[in-house]
């Protein structure tokens, strides 16, 4: 859980920059939306701060599972051996 958070954090702030362009520019690009840009800009920076936790804690195992594909293939490793029961090949823990 750990390695997921530190992942989803430093995808947020990408995150929320693509989030916060994308409506910046519909706003800037807009004319009825470019009148009103000097209290929809405000909105857009706290909808993208809001948005872009989410998708970064759902973008995190996708980033993770590509480099742990990549560990295991240096370390010759194939797709075959590593078991299919959500473990990764880590030992289970004891209940």
């Amino acid at each position: 859980m750990r390695k997921r958070i530190v992942v989803a954090a430093l995808v947020y702030l990408p995150v929320n920059a693509v989030l916060f362009g994308i409506g910046a520019v519909t706003i800037l690009a807009v004319p009825a939306l470019n009148a009103q840009a000097a209290t929809l800009i405000p909105w857009v920076v706290v909808a993208s701060f809001v948005l872009a936790a989410p998708i970064a804690w759902a973008l995190a195992p996708r980033l993770q599972a590509r480099a742990f594909r990549k560990q295991r293939r240096e370390a010759g490793i194939s797709e075959e051996e590593v078991p299919r029961d959500g473990t990764n090949g880590r030992p289970r823990a004891s209940r």
